[in-house]
């Protein structure tokens, strides 16, 4: 008996999140020329200053050295605590600069020192800490948009949705072009199920920032759930255009042209995907799907091989590889197939089993 071949075309959202210590820095301003007032204190305000200039000039141990004289000559320099925990990130000693901004924090609370921790526990993987900082951010700060967007994105994580729009919408409020907000606020309505605010925001991020590749594969996606094939491809060949090597773009344009019944296309795409990342099991399922639909069993069944040769684990693999012996005429090793798919969680491969013996 042929059967409709089942297709696991993935296509996957992408959020916007990327950590980039220096640029964040950055935008802050937070590298400053010290003022200080107290008496005695010049000494201190020369050896800072001069840690600063190495430091832009990412000179960081240099810098680490003449922050440590600031901090000798005025224990209480918060500024240079604060700037050596940078300079300390620099330079990878994660520890030294925790220790740092604590110290920067006890001396006196700021917001800029707060959102610095808070974004060093995040690429720590201290998600809860990482949350009460920009919290902390907030509340010596209540515009800081760049605080409420993170927290939005560690919302965003725990599948916390609601609370994740509610913070996406005030960093919007505080920064009107925040195309990372607009992006990460569809994805969130997405998984409310709000489909068209989620498209609404995908296209404002894409208009804002045309060159965030993710966000128009992201506004490919919404489409697809609508239906809308041909604006799909669209946004994931805009996708492409941008990032050249954006297998995933590659993958969903694949699977949005096996939904518009260009099978032949649909493999150029997950055959470019493998060219970008051989290992994505994905691709090479969704290829097997495509080449079905072309009649190549016997291609369909080595590309659910090599998936489950990368992935023993992958049961949809397991399930095309069975509908494809099984047109190939390999009944015995299609129902060790189908078998092996439910046995994994493909839950769809029970329906096939019950014509194996």
């Amino acid at each position: 008996m042929i059967r409709k071949t089942t297709e696991k075309c993935v296509y996957l959202f992408v959020i916007a999140l990327a950590f980039n210590s220096t640029e964040l820095f950055a935008q802050q301003d937070s590298i400053v020329q010290a003022k200080i007032l107290d008496d005695g204190s010049q000494d201190a305000e020369k050896a800072f200053n001069a840690g600063v200039s190495f430091f832009n000039d990412k000179k960081y141990p240099e810098a680490i050295a003449e922050f440590d004289k600031a901090i000798q000559l005025k224990p209480t320099f918060d500024k240079a605590y604060f700037q050596r925990g940078h300079a300390r990130q620099e330079s990878k000693d994660i520890d030294g600069a925790l220790a740092d901004y604590n110290s920067a924090i006890g001396i006196s609370q700021q917001s800029e020192y707060f959102f610095s921790r808070a974004q060093l526990k995040y690429a720590q993987k201290d998600i809860e800490g990482a949350k009460e900082d920009y919290t902390q951010t907030l509340t010596f700060d209540t515009g800081n948009a760049q605080a409420y967007y993170y927290r939005g994105v560690i919302n965003f994580e725990k599948e916390e949705f609601k609370s994740a729009i509610s913070d996406f919408n005030d960093a919007i409020k505080f920064k009107s072009d925040y195309a990372y907000a607009f992006n990460d606020r569809g994805s969130a309505k997405l998984k409310s199920g709000d489909l068209d605010g989620a498209i609404a925001d995908y296209k404002k991020a894409v208009q804002l920032q045309p060159d965030l590749a993710f966000a128009h594969n992201n506004l490919g996606s919404a489409l697809r759930k609508k239906n809308d094939f041909k604006g799909a491809i669209d946004c994931y060949t805009a996708a492409i255009k941008v990032k050249q090597d954006y297998f995933l773009a590659y993958n969903n344009r694949g699977s949005a042209k096996v939904d518009a019944g260009d099978y032949k296309g649909a493999v150029e795409d997950f055959t470019k995907a493998l060219q970008y990342k051989a290992d994505y099991t994905f691709a090479l399922n969704n290829r097997a799907s495509a080449k079905y639909k072309l009649k190549d069993y016997k291609g369909a069944e080595e590309d659910c091989s090599q998936a489950i040769k990368i992935d023993p684990s992958y049961g949809y693999a397991y399930l095309n590889r069975g509908i494809a012996r099984e047109l190939l005429r390999n009944e015995i090793g299609a129902c060790e197939d189908w078998n092996k798919a439910v046995e994994l969680g493909a839950e769809s491969a029970k329906s096939y089993i019950v014509n194996c013996q």
